[in-house]
């Protein structure tokens, strides 16, 4: 054919008709036609990472068969691997440092990658172990790396994919993640080569970065990050401490608690409107509020972060005939949100509208008042 100007990129690759492979290319540049000369040509750094990556699998399924169990599936990308294996737990992060080391010492040995075509009984015979069910012919062919003892390798697999020429081609390899995927099933993902380096390399800035923060040394930062997580568990409840004396008058007899309070037909009402307390204390606040009115409801809305919090409190005596959960509700619309939920006793909300704070405090007055009267 005529020489034309043209590029595609090949995004995927079927096989029909048992021999037959069937390539399927995006065009970049160019147009083709039936019966232009083409060159195809190999993707040498995609190749490359996958090879590494494919072959670290390999390693990665025997350190796994000798530690935690058999594989449900793996994937292997340019930029990364992933594992799936049967197990019941999270699999420990000393598990994990044992299969990188056990497949990082199979790198370091540099040993051959070794492929073979045999007959499938032979293939088992050699050790070899079929992968994932699936169907083979009367040839397959057999891919052993690594080095087991004087003359046995580390992993005998039957597969078909392209593998590194030596291990230590792989360079090294790092486990970045090990999650859920459905019961039962774990997922390890890991790098290898030059994203494996990358990684480790952004893992020491971050370090460093810290270290710069806490002006301490990289060595130091575990003790001076615990130490300032103690700092502030204790900053916290003296904080939790100072507000919740505050919004009880003082804690003092509860004088300034009980001048709070108001007659709402014949019932005593405490509301009150705080800022930047924490949800979670509202409601043993008004635990603290209940003792001190005896007899009586309490309503508290906090505002932090840009969005509002409820919480109702009915003392025991009144809950028969008061829902602290209705009056909540209350609350939670008129700050625009929905529900709320609790006990008769205790009742929490919340909603986004914080500019109707006190509208809320006053809608549950206005509840309480129906409900009492």
């Amino acid at each position: 054919g005529t020489a034309v100007t043209a590029r595609a990129t090949v995004t995927d690759t079927h096989k029909k008709l048992g021999a037959l492979h069937v390539h399927i290319a995006e065009l970049q540049e160019g147009s083709l036609k039936v019966g232009d000369d083409i060159v195809l040509s190999v993707n040498i750094v995609r190749r490359n990472q996958l090879r590494a990556n494919h072959s670290a699998t390999h390693l990665m399924h025997a350190a796994l068969r000798q530690t935690l169990g058999d594989q449900k599936g793996s994937l292997v990308a340019p930029d990364r691997l992933r594992f799936d294996i049967s197990h019941q737990k999270a699999v420990s992060s000393d598990e994990l440092d044992t299969i990188a080391a056990m497949v990082n010492e199979q790198i370091r040995a540099n040993a051959p990658v070794i492929t073979r075509l045999m007959d499938p009984d032979s293939a088992v015979e050699a050790g070899a172990m079929a992968l994932f069910g699936e169907k083979y012919g009367d040839e397959v062919r057999v891919v052993s790396m690594g080095t087991e003892g004087k003359d046995h390798p580390y992993s005998v697999e039957l597969c078909g994919g392209t593998h590194v020429k030596g291990t230590g081609d792989i360079g090294l390899f790092k486990v970045i993640g090990e999650s859920a995927v459905a019961a039962g099933v774990r997922r390890i993902e890991g790098l290898t080569g030059e994203a494996a380096r990358r990684y480790y390399e952004d893992q020491e800035a971050a370090l460093f970065e810290v270290a710069g923060l806490l002006k301490a040394s990289p060595a130091d930062v575990p003790t001076r990050v615990a130490s300032l997580v103690e700092e502030r568990k204790k900053l916290e409840k003296e904080l939790e401490t100072a507000r919740r004396q505050l919004a009880t008058g003082g804690g003092g007899n509860g004088e300034a608690a009980q001048s709070d309070t108001i007659d709402v037909a014949g019932i005593k009402f405490s509301p009150k409107l705080l800022q930047d307390m924490p949800a979670k204390d509202l409601k043993s606040l008004a635990d603290d509020l209940k003792k001190q009115v005896g007899s009586g409801v309490v309503a508290l809305v906090s505002v932090a972060d840009g969005k509002a919090s409820i919480v109702v409190g009915v003392t025991d005596d009144l809950t028969a005939k008061i829902s602290a959960v209705d009056l909540v509700r209350v609350g939670s619309e008129a700050l625009g949100g929905k529900g709320g939920g609790g006990r008769p006793d205790m009742a929490q909300a919340g909603g986004p509208d914080v500019s109707q704070a006190d509208a809320a405090l006053k809608a549950i007055e206005t509840a309480l008042a129906k409900t009492a009267a």
